[in-house]
């Protein structure tokens, strides 16, 4: 996943099933799971989060050189991508 030159670093499919589980099974109620690059960690971070209007508060990877970016949005349920 992540797996080109157009990301900082691949991530680990295994990692990605781990991060959906852990929202779904959540007590909060959490809708989808953002994928963010930590720069200064060099590393993948699982945000999740209960609104759409809560993913504006991170810039896009690619976009802005922020410590922390979103690569992707994804929903917890469908599992489709969303951003």
């Amino acid at each position: 996943m992540f797996d080109s030159q157009d990301y900082p670093h691949p991530l680990n499919e295994s990692l990605f099933a781990k991060w959906l589980e852990q929202g779904r099974s959540s007590p909060i109620p959490y809708t989808y799971l953002l994928v963010i690059w930590d720069e200064l960690d060099r590393r993948y971070l699982p945000i999740y989060t209960q609104s759409r209007s809560e993913m504006t508060k991170f810039p896009r990877f690619g976009v802005a050189m922020d410590q922390r970016s979103m690569v992707a949005a994804y929903d917890l349920y469908s599992e489709s991508r969303i951003m």
